[in-house]
This record gives C-alpha cells, structure tokens and sequence, in this order.
C-alpha cells in the first residue's frame, strides 16, 4: 500500500537584508502549501547571507535563541496556519558566546518538535565555520512528524557517514540536507554522496543548496537542489544551478519496506566489528 506524501525543498539567492529573506522564505512555504506541499526544508542559515565566507564578529547578531526566538515564533504561526511541516535552518545562540549551526523542526500544527545542532564544522578557506560555531553536542535526533520521521544532517556533515547512519537507526523515513556549497570539487561530490547515503541507509533525501554569488566572497553557490529515493535514483528533476527554485515532491514512503526488505543492510550490518573505527 502506497503512503505518498509531497515534500518540498527552497533553494534561493540572498536577498541582501534579513526582513526581505525571511519574507521570501516565508512566500516560499504558502507556494509549497498551494502546491500540496506537507514538508518543507530551508537552506542553511536560511535568513542570512553565508558569512562564513568571512571571519567577522558582526555576525554573531544573527544568532538567537531556539525556540524561544522571534524566528522560530514567526514560522510556527505560519505553519500552524498552513498545516506544514517546517525544518528552519538557523544560527542559535544558546547563551552569549554559546553559538550553533542548528536546525529547528516544527510540526503541521506549529508547535515545535526540537531541533539539530551540526556536528561536523569546516576550517577552510571560505568556510571560517569554527570561528561562528561550536560542534554540535545534541545527537542526531529523529522527530515524529505528521508526515513521517524527519531527520536533519547539515552541510559539511553529509561528508562523514556515521550521522547518515544514526539518523537510520532511529527510523528516518526522509533526512534533509540543508547547504550552503559552492562550485569546484564538492559540485561532483553534491550529487554523489547524499544519493550513496540514501542507499545505504534505505530512506529518501532532501539535498539544499542555495544560489548565486554573495558580497562577501566569491563563493558561487551552485543550487542543483533535489529529492533522491532509498534506490539513489533522483525523484524528478534537479533544480537550477543559477537560479531561486522552490522543488516539490511525491515521495511514497512505503518503498522504504520494500528496499530493506530486499537489501537487508541493517540486518547484515557488524556493529560488534566496528569499535576499532570509532576509537579517537
């Protein structure tokens, strides 16, 4: 039996003010509902620019509290009023000095489901990450959706598969991806990596990557958004790589019974082998 719902991913250039990208975004998800949307996931640091581009102080003003910021308070109303779910990626302070690459997840009927701090945080040239954030300290949670079980993995994190794998053995049905990359070599990783995740963890996924070129640097963000099934095979088009794209998606979330009962990865996997690996 089919259990199809539409998911829906925003990619989109930055707009060159807070106000206007939050309302872009915000126009985005009544797009989404009108569309059928039932899930939708913003880029990384969704209301901002990619600062990283940069190592600048001014932009720990972006940060706020997650859930008790104007941020999450604003998008749970809409939510509420769209009956969506909401994954916002977004820059949190826990408390002065205490930041976060954070992800916030708000269910169909607005009220807030938790949220997930990114692990894995780059030191390379244009991606100052370590001087914004503190690695994330909360687990790979999987929330209980009214779409299904939604987990996040952000960025730089999609490059080290032992989150892929957590957020599988907590039952994700659908792992969003939110981005900020640009082009050279992580352009042929984009569509390599997260399809590669999918199958060997059996879910869907939900790739975002924003667009264009930002004053900050000279990072061109390359979009090419898109959906892939527990099979590796893109669920439709991928977006645009130049320009603002709102991707909307059936996904039948009842293959993922059929794809592991066919491969049976969890089964056959050797957790008693692997403590050598996983030893600092």
């Amino acid at each position: 039996m089919s259990r199809v719902i539409r998911a829906a991913v925003f990619q989109t250039a930055w707009t060159g003010d807070k106000e206007s990208m939050i309302q872009a975004h915000e126009q985005a998800a009544r797009d989404a509902a009108a569309q059928g949307a039932q899930v939708l996931c913003f880029q990384e640091l969704f209301y901002g620019p990619y600062f990283c581009q940069v190592q600048d102080k001014a932009f720990y003003e972006y940060a706020e509290q997650i859930p008790d910021g104007p941020i999450v308070k604003r998008f749970q109303t809409l939510a509420k009023e769209l009956g969506l779910v909401l994954v916002l990626p977004m820059y949190e302070e826990e408390q002065p000095g205490v930041l976060y690459n954070t992800a916030a997840v708000i269910d169909a009927d607005g009220s807030y489901l938790g949220k997930y701090r990114k692990h894995h945080i780059p030191q390379v040239e244009g991606f100052w990450e370590k001087f914004y954030f503190r690695p994330g300290n909360a687990g790979w949670p999987v929330f209980d959706t009214a779409v299904g079980k939604v987990g996040v993995y952000i960025c730089y994190d999609r490059h080290f598969p032992e989150g892929w794998r957590a957020l599988g053995l907590e039952g994700a049905e659908i792992v969003f991806n939110p981005s900020a990359t640009s082009r050279g070599l992580s352009a042929y990783l984009w569509q390599l990596e997260q399809p590669a995740a999918a199958v060997a963890n059996e879910y869907f996924v939900g790739a975002i990557n924003r667009v264009g070129v930002e004053e900050l640097g000279d990072n061109d963000f390359y979009g090419t958004s898109y959906f892939v099934d527990p099979e590796g095979q893109f669920v439709g088009e991928v977006a645009s790589d130049k320009e603002t794209e709102l991707v909307v998606r059936d996904l039948d979330l009842a293959t993922l019974r059929e794809v592991r009962d066919r491969w049976q990865f969890y089964r056959d996997r050797r957790p008693d082998a692997y403590g050598p690996l996983t030893a600092p």
